[in-house]
């Protein structure tokens, strides 16, 4: 499989399998084939580094993804900070799971694309978002 799944200083339950086919026919169904891609699950801290070191951005967030497509392919790292996804899992009122799956293929959706600046991207991300967690939801 094209798809890599690393845990730096985090640990919890990841059915890699199941969600590595789902990523490959959420990507497969946006007309993209399958280069490398990464998922990077770490802290809240490794993560606010990365978001400054490369972003030039001071505070914590839940997903950052370093895109490496091509019109065909898609390619990428996604870090996703596990301690994001549990509290915003508790804010939502939507399981750990859930939410995690939520953030893994917004990662996905941007490197198909799809933006988050606007209004209207915002509105058409979260309705493919909705689409795709109900395929493994």
């Amino acid at each position: 499989m094209k798809i890599f799944f690393h845990k730096e200083s985090v640990s919890f339950p990841l059915d890699s399998s199941v969600i590595g086919n789902w990523v490959e026919n959420a990507v497969f169904s946006l007309g993209y084939s399958l280069n490398n891609l990464s998922f990077i699950f770490c802290k809240d801290e490794y993560l606010k580094k990365i978001n400054l070191q490369y972003l030039e951005q001071d505070y914590y967030t839940d997903v950052i993804t370093f895109n490496y497509s091509t019109k065909e392919e898609v390619a990428g790292d996604v870090f996703i900070s596990i301690d994001r996804v549990k509290e915003n899992a508790d804010s939502f009122k939507v399981s750990f799971n859930e939410e995690l799956f939520r953030v893994i293929i917004h990662g996905v959706l941007h490197l198909c694309g799809f933006n988050d600046k606007t209004e209207k991207e915002i509105k058409e991300i979260r309705k493919q978002e909705d689409h795709f967690l109900s395929l493994i939801i």
